[in-house]
């Protein structure tokens, strides 16, 4: 036997939600509340219904019940740069040398940026580092 459905604290929240989107993403945020707690669906059925991946429906379900919104970089959505190895301003001025050569008709070389990175990081890189 599956666990209950939880959100029971903001299916109150949830019609208003479906009835104001104005967009398919908040909209199917919303119906990822609904329909198992109004209507006893599974999180497959419900998956189905609104057209997406039970890992998405579920995803979506979470976030309403956490108060996010769709998109929202909050702690339940992954997204940005994990592994940085410098800032983006830091980044921009190591780069900025082969860009500006890339603009006048140069060729951007992966071979020439790798060991000036290297000098930076302080360490060997992996061409594959690189080239991301």
């Amino acid at each position: 036997m599956s666990r209950p459905p939880r959100g029971q604290d903001v299916l109150a929240i949830a019609p208003q939600a479906i009835a104001s989107a104005t967009t398919i993403e908040p909209l199917r945020q919303a119906q990822a509340v609904v329909l198992p707690l109004q209507y006893g669906m599974s999180l497959e059925q419900t998956a189905q219904t609104i057209g997406l991946s039970k890992g998405w429906a579920c995803r979506l379900r979470n976030q309403f019940i956490e108060g996010g919104a769709v998109g929202n970089k909050g702690k339940s959505v992954r997204g940005g740069r994990h592994r940085e190895h410098f800032t983006l301003e830091r980044e921009a001025e190591l780069l900025k040398p082969f860009l500006e050569s890339a603009r006048m008709g140069g060729i951007l070389m992966v071979s020439q940026i790798k060991p000036q990175l290297e000098i930076a990081l302080g360490r060997k890189m992996a061409l594959s580092s690189v080239y991301k």
